[in-house]
């Protein structure tokens, strides 16, 4: 055990009782969102020969497909759980599958997230609901799941996949830079609840990333993909697992990164959210339907 574990857990007091439920079970590394992109780039990362990885993701098939890319660098004790972790019985699952493989999650790392472009007032509320029951509520669940047997241990640690979008409010992506927030404003507040525990926070709060995530947000035609320098999921990863071995609580990756960090936190709102909003405004045309004022009770009378 190094320094840096040794005053994590400056505070924790050992159960025995408590511990020997995990007698006899391994340590793993359970990243959502883990089949492509920034996850399976933290999976590569983390994957450890001292710990099984459990990929879970909703389809199957890109599951298959990074397992073997895993198996081809080397990484064999993988495991795959295809899973909507929206689901109201996702946590439950996730550790019954846990158990069944005789494992523990030692370190969770929730990758798994959406975003949306446009006006808020033009998009699908069922795309928004579906951004924050992935952003913020799933992830919020998992963290509540996991955290009290990582107590219990006195070590682990989550890992919760944040942006630099949630420094600052987002026009044109405005559900989920809000959801970025408040994954930030969490993971803070965890670390601080629980300091001297054992258990390691860390926030990972990237600029763009050359993934698909951009074109499933329908972001791709926005001025930010084209004069901002993106980073590779590889080099994301990279930068995670050195400040998670530094037990830094926020990780922002690249030079670039954190000037854009540092300017969205001392710079007034006043002045971030236009130039965010030039940034974020798709280029595209969008033809606006006509929008009604509505109330709960029903259509409004002039």
């Amino acid at each position: 055990m190094g320094l840096i574990d040794i005053w994590k857990r400056r505070a924790w007091r050992r159960d025995d009782d408590a511990i020997r439920a995990f007698d006899g079970l391994a340590p793993a590394i359970v990243i959502t969102g883990g089949s492509d992109g920034i996850g399976l780039a933290l999976a590569q990362e983390f994957a450890s020969p001292d710990f099984a990885t459990v990929l879970i993701a909703r389809t199957p098939e890109k599951l298959e497909t990074a397992r073997n890319t895993l198996n081809a660098s080397g990484h064999n004790n993988v495991l795959t759980l295809p899973l909507d972790i929206t689901v109201a019985t996702a946590a439950g699952q996730i550790n019954t599958f846990l158990g069944t493989h005789g494992l523990y999650a030692d370190i969770l790392i929730n990758s798994a997230g959406i975003g949306t472009t446009g006006d808020f007032a033009l998009e699908p509320v069922e795309k928004l609901t579906a951004t924050t029951e992935l952003n913020v509520t799933a992830l919020t669940t998992l963290c509540r799941a996991f955290l009290p047997d990582m107590l219990v241990r006195g070590r682990g640690g989550i890992i919760n996949v944040s942006s630099l979008g949630g420094f600052a409010p987002g026009p044109y992506q405005a559900a989920y830079y809000a959801s970025k927030a408040y994954v930030i404003s969490l993971t803070r507040a965890l670390a601080h609840e629980n300091r001297g525990q054992g258990v390691r926070f860390a926030t990972l709060a990237s600029g763009p990333v050359n993934t698909e995530f951009h074109a499933r947000a329908n972001g791709e035609s926005a001025l930010y993909r084209h004069i901002l320098p993106a980073m590779s999921a590889e080099q994301i990863a990279r930068s995670t697992k050195r400040g998670y071995s530094l037990s830094r609580s926020l990780i922002v990756p690249g030079i670039f990164g954190n000037l854009i960090a540092l300017a969205l936190r001392i710079l007034p709102a006043m002045l971030t959210t236009p130039i965010v909003a030039i940034l974020l405004k798709p280029r595209m045309k969008v033809t606006r339907p006509k929008i009604t004022n509505v109330t709960t009770n029903g259509p409004t009378k002039d």
